[in-house]
């Protein structure tokens, strides 16, 4: 049995920034309103036909590799989280595979929304540990600007999402005392509706009936989401499932060193450090730079944590996500 470790990370976000203020422009909205309910004060949206989800999941991807010191081709795994992909099939795995010139080897997509990079972790780490494979690219990215409401009628959420990636490759670690200590997953379905986005969809509202009925009140293929009974839960089960976590390892609140939530809203963010009552230096947030980036957010984040030094060997990392489906997880991590 092996341990696996993040060898390397990269993040890369468009070079297109959206203020507040670019907003209200838009729609009825205002830098106060949506600093004092999200924390936001900028987010990066892409110049159409200049990135797409696969292509800054490629640049990420290119930036992890190089700094795990390993050569592209002992990448044996691609694992892909997003909501976003270039095309509703096939899913963005195996277009990096190709963008990257890689061997012809496995590629996966993870739907988990919010959580996805934190379930994208936990399945690299389990073929690792098993010895399938050696070295695992994992990558988050997102477009959403593309597909946002920005009418007055969609600025809750429209004002929130932000565009952006983040990779990791995870590799191989023999020392068990160091890498991926354990990884937690959960989901609870009965909320789907809460925070969904449900047209186009087999299940519901085709493509071909939006098409035909071109009416302008339908806003299924727009995401929806139930503010307040998403932070509610949110910070619940963010509380649960890093206690999870820290109680499976034999450790304690205080032995977090840094704790890197997804950048869903920095209020959020803010309840989970001041009921752990953990300091500003253990609690990194980026969500005031980027918006909500959903699978993206945990590794841009954790990269810039990294970048900035606030990350060093022997630390406990902790990353927790919450998100749609519901769907939560955490990781716990001995660097």
């Amino acid at each position: 049995m092996y341990h696996s470790k993040i060898a390397g990370l990269g993040f890369y976000v468009p070079d297109n920034i959206v203020t507040n203020d670019d907003l209200s422009k838009v729609m009825d909205t205002n830098d106060a309103w949506i600093q004092e309910r999200t924390g936001i004060q900028e987010r990066r949206h892409i110049i159409r036909n200049e990135d797409t989800t696969t292509s800054m999941g490629v640049k990420a991807a290119k930036i992890a590799i190089e700094r795990s010191g390993i050569m592209k081709d002992d990448v044996d795994f691609i694992i892909f989280a997003t909501l976003s992909p270039d095309y509703y099939f096939p899913g963005p795995g195996v277009l990096v595979q190709r963008d990257l010139g890689l061997k012809p080897i496995g590629a996966l997509d993870v739907r988990n929304q919010c959580s996805g990079f934190v379930y994208a972790i936990s399945v690299a780490d389990q073929y690792i540990k098993t010895g399938m494979y050696k070295n695992i690219l994992v990558i988050g990215s997102e477009v959403h600007s593309t597909g946002l409401d920005m009418t007055d009628r969609g600025r809750g959420v429209s004002v929130i999402f932000g565009d952006g990636a983040g990779a990791a490759v995870l590799s191989r670690e023999e020392d068990l005392s160091k890498g991926i200590l354990s990884t937690h997953l959960h989901s609870e379905g009965q909320h789907a509706e809460e925070l969904v986005l449900k047209a186009p969809g087999m299940g519901g509202r085709w493509v071909t009936d939006i098409m035909k009925d071109k009416d302008p009140n339908d806003d299924s293929y727009y995401p929806y989401m139930n503010g307040q009974f998403v932070f509610k839960n949110a910070v619940v089960r963010f509380s649960e499932v890093i206690h999870e976590g820290l109680q499976a390892n034999n450790l304690q609140v205080s032995d977090i060193d840094m704790l890197i939530p997804h950048q869903a809203n920095l209020r959020i963010s803010q309840y989970i450090q001041k009921k752990f009552e953990l300091s500003d230096n253990q609690v990194f947030s980026n969500i005031q730079k980027y918006g909500n980036t959903t699978a993206a957010s945990i590794p841009i984040a954790l990269t810039e944590a990294w970048e900035q030094g606030k990350i060093k060997s022997g630390d406990i990392v902790v990353l927790a996500a919450f998100g749609s489906g519901f769907t939560w997880g955490s990781v716990i991590i001995k660097w």
